[in-house]
């Protein structure tokens, strides 16, 4: 157990002392505590074989990069990168907005809803809030929102890009845990929809407490709603072609990502905005971002080898078990720690550091392990706008460098409450996250 204890307490120093990325941290205290556990000490580092620790990172390297369901990745992440590219979010937040703008916080309704339908194509949340602030912002500034109301719809709205599939977080979840992403992605289908309809009930609350911070806009008639609907083909084809094709078995999640990077750029080409230099850029940050992502995850899995051969996970469960509690306090506990470290840890570090240690432990005790992947992406969410370091916020506060970050702060509380009730109705009502897979699956 104290090889464990340093091995984390060297991680958090490399983190957050020396700010070495992640995924070489991990990297790192994962092989050399690995070579602790196989005799490595400090008066034989000449003489040690290193053949053990050398085959278990290597092995764990080519593994990753040759797994085919991974895939999936950057194709997805392709997929996002062109529909960005295409300029469909002007034509969601149109669509949204003809419907909603006219109601007393009818525009921040509309920005959560249009996150919502980017957030299904495109799987990330900093792209879905970047993208959605220069969309959004300057209607609700010309209708005289608060800057409080409207730039925390937009970073609570982009928290819902990690959920709503395709997401690929949820593939990174379903490769450390060994879980279907067929059904992790049908999990999170309806505790997606359900964090939309709860946004629009903080934006509803925020407005009744303070009618001037969300003014009603002007009423679109049902012509101009209809004709603005026709805005928004392509990403109801494109969602529809990729998630059905998924949820019906007619093909694999590598073949959908596939077939929806592939539409996407025929909608960008079909649309006008498809040039060389735009294709260079989409596919270079394709590159850039699958490497990084790829590098987080086998890291992650080399200090997942060592934790495992040091028997943390049967520490922990040893731990439970005398403890004499009821599962679901365990389970309270462990989302207790991870709002704690939403605190002060990036959202895909603290899954990656987290879900290894967890998931064995949540397993023994007979929970299903998509369920858990639904419920740790959930407090992932909440911990992309929870201070001090929340990403969507930060985000904002880069590209609205006229707001101050302690505003965006202030307006996303009741959207951070928000988030709260649906954790607790997923944590307490495991059918909103399990229906789906059950009817299609199981």
């Amino acid at each position: 157990m104290s090889v464990v204890l340093i091995g984390f307490a060297v991680l958090l120093f490399l983190i957050i002392v020396v700010r070495m990325p992640i995924a070489f941290a991990m990297g790192l205290v994962g092989f050399f505590g690995f070579a602790f556990l196989n005799g490595l000490e400090l008066s034989n580092i000449a003489n040690f074989r290193w053949t053990g620790p050398l085959s278990m990172a290597s092995n764990r390297v080519i593994d990753t990069v040759q797994e085919y369901s991974l895939s999936v990745i950057p194709l997805f992440i392709l997929m996002g990168n062109l529909v960005t590219r295409s300029g469909l979010s002007h034509e969601l937040y149109s669509v949204s907005n003809a419907f909603l703008g006219h109601r007393k916080g009818g525009l921040s309704m509309a920005t959560v809803v249009a996150c919502g339908g980017f957030s299904a194509i495109c799987g990330s949340s900093l792209a879905t809030s970047a993208t959605m602030s220069k969309v959004a912002m300057p209607p609700m500034r010309k209708y005289g929102y608060s800057d409080a109301l409207a730039t925390a719809s937009i970073a609570a709205g982009g928290t819902l890009g990690i959920l709503i599939p395709p997401s690929v977080i949820l593939v990174i979840y379903g490769l450390l845990t060994e879980s279907s992403i067929r059904e992790l992605f049908a999990a999170g289908f309806i505790p997606g929809i359900l964090g939309i309809l709860l946004y629009l009930v903080a934006v509803r609350y925020v407005v009744w407490r303070d009618p001037s911070a969300g003014p009603a806009g002007e009423k679109t008639p049902w012509p101009d709603r209809l004709q603005a609907m026709k805005g928004v083909w392509g990403v109801l084809v494109l969602f529809t072609v990729v998630m059905g094709g998924i949820y019906l078995g007619i093909f694999t999640p590598t073949e959908a990502a596939g077939i929806g990077a592939g539409g996407a750029f025929l909608i960008t080409l079909f649309r006008g905005r498809m040039t060389l230099r735009n294709l260079f850029e989409t596919l270079t940050d394709t590159a850039r971002t699958s490497a990084m992502l790829f590098a987080v995850v086998i890291g992650a899995l080399i200090f997942s080898d060592f934790i495992n051969r040091a028997g943390l996970p049967d520490m922990l469960l040893e731990f439970v078990t005398a403890l004499d509690v009821a599962p679901i306090v365990v389970i309270l506990a462990i989302l207790g720690i991870y709002i704690v470290l939403g605190m002060v840890f990036e959202s895909l570090s603290m899954m990656l550091l987290t879900v290894p240690v967890f998931y064995p432990l949540v397993a023994s005790m007979g929970f299903d392990l998509v369920w858990f992947g639904i419920v740790v992406v959930v407090v992932t969410e909440i911990s992309l706008i929870t201070p001090p370091v929340g990403m969507n916020v930060f985000v904002l506060s880069a590209v609205l460098r006229d707001v101050k970050t302690g505003t965006i702060f202030k307006g996303v509380t009741p959207f951070w409450c928000a988030d709260i009730v649906r954790l607790a109705l997923i944590v307490f009502v495991a059918q909103i996250a399990l229906f789906l897979p059950e009817l299609l699956y199981r």
